[in-house]
């Protein structure tokens, strides 16, 4: 199965939409640091368990980038530092406290079986 991301995606997510899982990820990787393109992905595959391929991994950066959620550094030789803007830590702020409400919910719920 192939997925697109379309220009709409980017529109909606520059507005308040919900992240993409990826975009999640690649957000909660920047959060502590900047990080070029193959650090972000071991450090999602590190506390997530999920490797994004290439094609995700810069599909989602290039939209993050976009939506002024991240921003591209000073390139340190090959390798293309990214990280997180004012902008894109109230996104992951905003995304976590929703996540935050689910997983309480979700919790409660299984305890009343």
């Amino acid at each position: 199965m192939t997925y697109y991301a379309s220009r709409n995606s980017v529109r909606l997510m520059a507005h308040g939409g919900k992240l993409s899982s990826e975009g999640l990820l690649i957000l909660t990787s920047l959060a502590d640091a900047p990080k070029h393109g193959y650090a972000i992905q071991l450090d999602i595959a590190s506390m997530s368990g999920r490797r994004l391929g290439p094609g995700s991994l810069y599909g989602a950066i290039a939209r993050l980038e976009t939506a002024k959620y991240i921003e591209a550094l000073k390139a340190d030789g090959p390798r293309r530092p990214y990280r997180l803007t004012p902008s894109g830590a109230t996104a992951l702020a905003v995304e976590l406290e929703a996540l935050r409400k689910v997983t309480t919910a979700a919790a409660r719920r299984l305890a009343l079986r």
